[in-house]
């Protein structure tokens, strides 16, 4: 393939085709959707870390390589003769028009609530006409990082009236969970102190929904705000000569202070 051609889908689309051929990559040939699974959640999460990033030429190869993922699985699908990229394009785009009526129909709408209220109108009654007999939360993906699902699967329990009625009472049921952890550490019990601990996460998730908070985010968040600060500890501790492994935990924590002032979050 020539350097100094126009790169576009369909380049993309013939370098997999080429890469899936008897006489291409060899391991190339040998994935299936089920080994590529784990390399599409990879390049996922990648994206997400150059968003967080705020770099442009990093988001580009991130999106570029999550793409290639997408289209290596069309073209798995293709050859299984399941479906091609143009059915995958046809049915997005057959969704996003149904789904903004808005903007393609004659629906009013007078705000952005009105928009999501009016998406999951139409979502519903979309998935209803597929399965009358599925559950409501049949729709959360079960590979999803685990604070997100709990929040889709208490955001759709919310939608038919089974929720608090104020964030008091997430903050109430919080507490109470967290009562209930610290009997369980008391019993010692170990099974016990695993299901009040996924209560008291729970629980949060719940109080992050209230206050229309994204709880994974919100994780990530502080996760990076954590590896900052105990890097800058390390980092000062080595300028000292220090290993980390050897120092007073008091010593770590007035670097800790110290970085609070030191890092801009």
């Amino acid at each position: 393939m020539e350097q100094s051609c126009e790169y576009n889908l369909n380049t993309l689309l013939a370098i997999i085709e080429r890469l899936r051929a008897p006489d291409g990559c060899m391991w190339d040939r040998e994935q299936n959707t089920k080994s590529v699974r784990r390399y599409l959640i990879e390049e996922a999460y990648e994206v997400l870390d150059a968003i967080d990033e705020e770099s442009p030429d990093n988001l580009k190869e991130e999106l570029g390589d999550l793409l290639f993922q997408i289209l290596f699985l069309v073209k798995i699908s293709e050859e299984k003769g399941e479906f091609t990229i143009s059915d995958v394009i046809r049915e997005i785009s057959e969704k996003m028009i149904r789904r903004h009526p808005h903007v393609f129909g004659n629906k009013i709408v007078r705000n952005v609530d009105e928009i999501k209220t009016n998406w999951n109108h139409i979502k519903i009654h979309e998935e209803g006409k597929r399965d009358k007999d599925a559950s409501l939360l049949e729709g959360v993906p079960r590979s999803m990082p685990s604070l997100r699902r709990a929040q889709k699967i208490t955001e759709k329990a919310s939608k038919v009236g089974f929720d608090w009625k104020n964030s008091d009472g997430v903050i109430e049921k919080v507490e109470e969970e967290l009562e209930e952890l610290k009997a369980a550490i008391r019993s010692k019990k170990e099974t016990h102190i695993q299901d009040e601990i996924g209560d008291v996460i729970f629980s949060l998730v719940n109080v992050s929904r209230f206050v229309s908070v994204d709880a994974e985010m919100a994780l990530r968040s502080t996760i990076k705000k954590f590896s900052t600060r105990f890097s800058f500890i390390e980092a000062k501790l080595k300028e000292d000569g220090k290993d980390v492994s050897h120092v007073s935990l008091e010593e770590m924590d007035s670097l800790w202070n110290q970085s609070k002032n030191n890092i801009k979050e």
